[in-house]
């Protein structure tokens, strides 16, 4: 029932599709809110994304997703914890080092997942699954950690997740990640003028 296709504007989904897309848009405009809705929501996304990518041979993307709910827990966890002067963390920029050494992990996991990809899967468009991964395995960490720059790594991955996604036939998660990107550009605004 919920992963029997239908079809909808023309194009063809499931419900199971469409409840993860209204759960992910949900959670990134929460995100964009920096409220803590965004990991409960998020969590029920990426575990339904891991069946889905997993069902379209984006293996990457089904592994990113186990790794996400993974981040979403410490995330949770990590936001709502207070330090000695009973305060929460707050939003804050990377330095420099932190910034290359973001650059450099997301290119060392491009490299590993493209790896794996090529040899144990038939991964379709490795390249694309990869890339999108490694820049999002740093994104999560980052949104964990209240960075500002995670918006910059979700934007960029969320571009090219577009494109992907069409390609695979997946327009509703197609569209899900073209507005993804709209409301990252508006939360890194937003948080930009909220930042420590």
């Amino acid at each position: 029932m919920l992963t029997d296709p239908f079809i909808i504007l023309g194009t063809k989904t499931t419900i199971l599709e469409i409840f993860a897309v209204l759960c992910g848009l949900a959670s990134v405009w929460f995100m964009k809110k920096e409220k803590i809705l965004v990991y409960p929501l998020g969590i029920v996304n990426v575990l339904i994304y891991v069946y889905i990518c997993y069902t379209s041979k984006l293996y990457a993307y089904a592994g990113i997703n186990v790794f996400y709910a993974m981040m979403s827990i410490y995330g949770w966890y990590n936001w709502l914890r207070k330090n000695n002067q009973d305060e929460r963390i707050g939003i804050t920029r990377l330095k420099l080092t932190g910034i290359l050494i973001c650059l450099s992990l997301i290119a060392v996991f491009f490299f590993l997942v493209r790896f794996l990809l090529d040899r144990f899967t038939d991964s379709e468009i490795p390249s694309w699954d990869a890339v999108t991964t490694a820049i999002y395995i740093i994104a999560m960490w980052l949104l964990a950690r209240k960075k500002i720059e995670h918006w910059i790594l979700w934007i960029t991955g969320d571009v090219i997740s577009i494109g992907m996604f069409a390609w695979l036939n997946l327009y509703f998660s197609s569209f899900q990640f073209l507005v993804f990107t709209v409301i990252a550009i508006f939360g890194f605004i937003e948080w930009r003028r909220k930042m420590v």
